[in-house]
């Protein structure tokens, strides 16, 4: 079944059954790999992508149910050659250990600020507690989380 996507600004076309999972028509039909295959059902956080603005795991969410609907991925999180804040912050608090989880980590502290813009060590903890790390580099992803929120107020407070 051919569906119309809106992935990162562009429109995509893929044929595939409406049940497919978004992680699979991400990754193998639209070639976008930065969206990585963790646990398969929701549990883990590596599959994280924003769906209309929102935080969604890819891998348990049917793209029939979001074909309408503007998807972005960690590949659509840079403005061009900028990057963003949080993933500036990521690199300045050298969160990667293995890196595996951190796509979907990244993700999910986006949308965290989207919704809470200056968040306490509490809500950066409760939020992010729905991604994995198993290096546990949870102590520096909370400074990263608080380092990017600094900046994107800074920003804010620029304009």
């Amino acid at each position: 079944m051919a569906m119309k996507l809106n992935v990162n600004g562009k429109p995509v076309e893929v044929d595939v059954p409406a049940d497919t999972p978004l992680l699979w028509v991400l990754r193998e039909e639209v070639g976008l790999t930065g969206t990585k295959f963790g646990c398969g059902k929701a549990l883990c956080g590596a599959c994280t992508v924003h769906v209309d603005g929102a935080a969604k795991r890819s891998c348990v969410t049917a793209v029939g149910d979001v074909a309408e609907l503007p998807i972005v991925t960690i590949e659509g999180l840079p403005e061009g050659d900028v990057l963003h804040p949080v993933q500036e912050a990521w690199i300045a608090e050298n969160v990667p250990q293995c890196g595996y989880c951190q796509c979907g980590q990244i993700m999910s502290a986006v949308a965290l600020l989207r919704t809470k813009p200056q968040p306490t060590d509490e809500d950066i903890d409760a939020y992010m507690s729905a991604n994995l790390c198993r290096c546990g580099t949870y102590p520096r992803i909370r400074k990263a989380i608080h380092r990017a929120a600094e900046a994107i107020a800074a920003k804010a407070g620029g304009k």
